[in-house]
Order: C-alpha cells, then structure tokens, then sequence
C-alpha cells in the first residue's frame, strides 16, 4: 500500500500512514484487510475506505478467487455463533459447504437438531421430520400445534419488544408476560366478538407494538391473518380482502409520519372492508366511525386474558400474504404453522440471532418481512425492536443505538437515504453483530458504506421469497462476505442455475429442488402446480424442480450474484408488483393507448427502476404524462412505486402469439 493514493482519497498524511502501518503486519491478504478494519474509522471519507480495499486486495485473483470480501470473520464470530458452535460441535473446522450438504442429505437429522433449538411446542408431536419426497412430501406428519404458543412461550421477565417512536427519546421495553398477554386478550376479543377458528381476518397498519400483539393473538386463535400492506391504495386493499375473503380488519385512524397524520382507516372505508377495528395512532381517534365498527378499547373491553390455544394440524392456514403474479390478481400464499420455523432457522443459521439479541427490520405485516421479523425474533428467544415512525430519518438512528441493536435488516434503498442524509452519522452502533439486506438489489458501494458504520460487521445478503417463507440463498457470519453478493445457498435448500434450454449451469434461472422446509404447497386463489411446476425440466438426475422467477449468476469462489427477474414480476421498493398491474392502471389514463412496465437494473447497480413503455395518443405533453403516471401510481397502487422514465414508442414489440416482449425492451434500455 502507498500513502498517495490514501492521500488522493481524502485521508490525511497521519491518517494514510496509519492505514499504511495497520497493513504492514501481514502479507495476508485477508487477515491485512481484517486489521485495516480495526483503524478505519466511519468518519475516514467513504473514498478512503474504497481505496484502502483496493490497494489491500491489490494482488487478489479475482478469476479464481471471486470478488475480494468486504468482511473478514473475527475470532468471535468462528468461535462463538450460532454457527460456528454448531460446526465445532460437529468437528472438522469451519466448513459451511458440509453442513449444507448434511443439512440435504439427511434433512431429518438436521430440522430435528433445529426444531429442537427453537423449542417448538407440540400438543401432539410430528411421527417424523419429513415424510416422501419431492414436491409431496410432508413436514411434521402428525403434529397438532399452534406456532403462536412458542412464540409466546419462555422467560416471562425477559424484554419481547422494545419500541421507539418518532419524536420521543424514552423507549418502551414490553416483558415477554405482557407480550403474552396483550395477544391472548385479543384471542378471547375475538371469540366473544363471534368470530370463528380459520376466519381470515386482516391486518392493515403500520408495524407497531400493537399490531405485533394483533398478529399473534389472531394465530393464537386459530384466525389466520391476511397481511396488508398500509401503502396500499383501496383498490388493492379490496382486492385482497376479496380474494381471502376477510370476515373482518384492523386498522389505524391514520399514519403519523414526519409530523403529519396521513388517513389510513378512510382508505379501508374505500375499499367496503367488512367491520373494522380501529386503533388510534396517538391518543383519541381521529375518525368517525361507520356503524358497526368498533374503537379498539371497546373491542377489548371486557376480554380475558385465555391461556387456551387453538392446536391444530401443522398444515392449517395461519396467515395469508400475497406476491405478484405475471397476470392479473397477486398470489394469495398461505403460511402454516411449519412457515414459521423456516425463517427462524434462517435467522438462526444465516443471521447469527441468538437469545437476548435486540433484532430491527423497517418492514410491514403486508410484506413477508414483518411476521418473519416476529418469529425469527420470538422463536430464537431474541427482542423485537420497533420504531413507529421514519426510518430514513435521523431519530431512526437514535433509536438503533438506543436499543442496542445487534441484528438491522435494510432494504438497499433505504441504506442510500441514510448515506445521503447522515442518519447514522455518530450513532454507536458497536452493538451490530451484523446486518442484513433483502428485497431489491444492493449497490456494492452503499453496502461498503453501512458496514463501515459498525467497524465492518458483515452484511448478510437474503433473497428468497413469501411463497417459500424465508431465503434460499444468504451468507454467514462465518464466511468472509462480499458486498453484494451471497456466499451460501441456505441450509436446507438446493438449488440449480439452469440456462434457457434447461440445462444446469453457472448462470440462469434459479431452480429450487423440493422438498424445502416452509415453501407453499397450495395457492388461494392459482393451480399451485401449473406457477411452481408446470414446463419444468427436471434436475440431471431425475428429481422434480421448482421454479422461483430469480436469475443467478455462480462467480469464482463460491459466490453468487442476483441478476433480476425472468418473467414480469419486478421488485419496486422492496415490494413485488406484476408489470400487469401497473399497465392495467397506467392504460386507464387518456394519452395512453397501451403500455409496457419493466424493471431495469442501475449500470452502476443498485434497486431496479420502474421504465414504462407507452404508445401514446396524438402529441401529449411528456412532462404532463410523467406527473399524471406518477400521481396514478401513487393514488392506484403504491407511493413506494417511483417512475424512472417514461419511453414514448410508436409501437411495442409482441412475439408470434401476442405477447409483449418485456425483456426485449428492458435489453435495448439497459443497453
């Protein structure tokens, strides 16, 4: 290394030769890097940073060894995660690519070992792990539970959630005992209201204290909650509430966000919900309410704390969540008792989160995030950290350190506006163990910069998917991690790169080889079989494969990078949309005469970008067009949704048969 370019970057002459020194202690590339973590420091420029990683991995063979890791385990995270006890306990060093195999290979042994560690609570226990093969093979055979019995079970006095909210600087740390007890007053609320077990009843509110407590009350039920995104305009609140066929919702009066309060229970009304539960957001409500529904004091007036839980099969509906198709209505997913665990063994293995961690994820019951935040927390013994209010804002910052985070998950999104607004700027997060980052795409960059910010503690890249309740593929603490990108695929999960003649490869799409712990077996409202099977090739030796939408590429060293999507559904703001939905309400404006959405990729990475292709009507005023298309999407579909360009054509290109070749203009755009 050489003080110039250190100097170039934005350091000092001390600054540059203290980094010079910290690399001149060994000759290892990887070990240089780890001690070049150790004198970095957040307030050193993001350029500096940058130039430290290239000059230390100067000499690093990309083509052999893959891109040179941003992360180097610490003798603390070999010797005392989750992980790295479990491999120790097995022998043979740290060897993440056995335990994945054993992990396939003898799957009972394995999901015995971890429902074992996460304490599932049975009234009736499983004959076995896993009974047949591939797509119809059953877990648990025989067991009768209620998920929500080990989520609420342990240490009574032990902290279950601690809540921040925007604007106030003390936080609220709820017991375990009172946890449990707030959720089983809504269980018995909701027999005394003549509600039934297997009822769909839907959450539509922001992610508080109080709808944590609403969504475990309603499994511990026997309800099965339908999630609802409180983004959502109401057309697509209503069509979710048709398509689960929701007896009743819970709501807020409205959404209070930097300062203003934004109607939620106004949009519920909209979409004609069934009776509604409102809770307000600070004090009194602050609507009206249609006869019939109730305010939320007077729905729990009166109710019990039950200690009963309602057991039942491991494979009856608990939550009901959706994904976009290519076509038409979103996916209506169920999740069961057995979904659950799987993100909670993701947790366990990938996340590294262990009893007594404080766990934050900016997310929502509508996203698959929100109930995988609660029992990856729950389930491992962790706290839940909830912050009611903006988390790109600066007290999201303070909140984090406050609570003394050990487990932040990120969309890449939301790590840009942190990076752009100082969020974190000052912030102790020596806490941090490690982050993680899912939903869209990641920029290397901005990762560089958000692990900066806690000494380098790894980030944990995760993709996967609602209709398999967790990840198929991640990283460990274990491992050195490369910004992102992923190290391993997860444990329990096997999957194939195929290339579009079906053949197994170093790049294509991802194929997912059943049976995987917590995937969806049946669908709502599609054939689950012709989405997840139909037209797939089988794997080399003869086994059935999944298919999941992902393409993948396998780089040198045993990495893997996301690539996008290979049919239409694109991923806008950490939430999947089909491009039919956007086009269906894109052609109701006038200038529109037919339209194309596709989700381009960033050259320099990063979250896709939202690029519709239009065949206009006459000449309109392009600038016009945009505001209105905007306006539209944020009205009809989703704020989070943002226009990126707007590509007037004369016409679009179709395949023999009819269809828009998305992908043709999402090449040419990008190219």
């Amino acid at each position: 290394m050489n003080t110039e370019r250190l100097i170039e970057a934005g350091a000092s002459p001390a600054r540059a030769e203290a980094l010079v020194a910290a690399a001149a202690t060994t000759s290892d590339p990887l070990m240089r890097w780890r001690e070049l973590t150790d004198v970095l420091q957040p307030d050193d420029p993001i350029d500096v940073h940058l130039a430290a990683h290239a000059l230390c991995f100067a000499d690093w063979k990309t083509e052999l060894l893959g891109p040179a890791p941003m992360t180097v385990p610490t003798e603390a995270d070999l010797n005392e995660s989750n992980l790295g006890r479990a491999l120790r306990a097995r022998g043979g060093g740290i060897d993440v690519a056995a335990f994945h195999r054993h992990s396939l290979t003898d799957p009972e042994h394995h999901w015995a070992a971890v429902l074992e560690h996460l304490g599932i609570r049975y009234a009736t226990p499983p004959s076995r792990v896993l009974e047949g093969e591939g797509p119809a093979a059953r877990w648990l055979p025989g067991a009768v539970l209620n998920i929500a019995e080990t989520a609420l079970s342990g240490d009574d006095d032990r902290v279950a959630v601690v809540v921040g909210r925007e604007g106030q600087g003390d936080l609220r740390h709820v017991s375990l005992a009172e946890l449990r007890r707030d959720a089983m007053r809504v269980a018995h609320a909701l027999e005394a209201a003549g509600m039934s077990p297997g009822d769909a009843i839907a959450i539509d509110m922001p992610m508080t204290y109080a709808s944590v407590a609403l969504y475990l009350g309603i499994v511990a039920f026997g309800g099965a909650v339908v999630s609802i995104a409180d983004s959502f305009a109401a057309a697509e609140i209503a069509t979710r509430l048709r398509i689960s066929e929701a007896k009743a919702i819970f709501t807020q009066d409205v959404i209070l966000r930097g300062g203003k309060a934004i109607p939620l229970y106004a949009r519920v009304l909209e979409a004609a919900a069934p009776r509604a539960v409102v809770i307000p957001a600070d004090g009194d409500l602050r609507a009206e309410l249609r006869d019939g529904d109730q305010a939320w004091a007077d729905f729990l007036r009166g109710a019990a704390e039950t200690t009963r839980f309602h057991h039942v099969g491991a494979e009856a509906t608990t939550n009901i969540l959706f994904s976009s198709g290519t076509t038409g209505d979103p996916k209506a997913i169920p999740w069961t008792h057995i979904s659950p665990i799987k993100g909670a063994a993701d947790a366990w293995g990938h996340h590294d989160v262990r009893p007594g961690d404080v766990v934050a994820w900016p997310t929502n019951l509508g996203w698959m995030m929100g109930p995988w935040l609660i029992y990856a927390s729950l389930l491992n013994r962790a706290t839940i950290a909830l912050y009611e209010g903006m988390p790109h804002a600066a007290g999201f910052g303070d909140f984090i350190a406050a609570a003394e985070v050990t487990m932040l998950g990120v969309v890449p999104s939301l790590v840009k506006a942190w990076r752009q607004n100082g969020a974190l700027d000052g912030r102790d997060l020596s806490a941090l163990r490690c982050f993680s980052s899912t939903g869209e795409a990641s920029n290397p960059e901005d990762m560089m910069w958000l692990s900066s910010r806690a000494g380098y503690r790894p980030i944990i890249e995760y993709c996967g998917g609602t209709e398999i309740a967790g990840g198929y593929i991640s990283g460990t603490v274990v491992q050195p991690q490369v910004a992102s990108a992923f190290s391993t695929a997860c444990f329990g999960c096997e999957l194939l790169l195929l290339s579009e003649e079906g053949v197994s490869g170093d790049e294509g799409e991802l194929a997912l080889v059943p049976p995987m712990l917590g995937s969806s077996s049946r669908l709502l409202n599609r054939n689950h079989d012709e989405v997840y099977y139909a037209g797939m090739p089988t794997a080399p030796d003869g086994r059935a494969l999944r298919r999941h939408g992902d393409q993948m590429k396998r780089l040198p060293g045993g990495y893997y990078r996301a690539m996008g999507r290979v049919d239409d559904t694109m991923n806008l703001g950490g939430i999947k949309v089909s491009s039919a939905e956007i086009e269906r309400t894109l052609c109701g404006l006038d200038e529109v005469v037919e339209c194309a959405a596709v989700a381009v990729s960033p050259p320099d990475g990063g979250p896709s970008q939202l690029v519709v292709f239009a065949v206009l009507e006459g000449n309109p005023d392009l600038d016009g067009l945009r505001l209105a298309i905007k306006k539209t999407i944020a009205a009809d579909l989703n704020p989070l949704f943002k226009l990126h360009d707007l590509v007037p054509l004369e016409t679009l290109p179709r395949t023999a048969s009819g269809k828009v070749m998305r992908r043709i203009l999402r090449r040419d755009y990008e190219a």
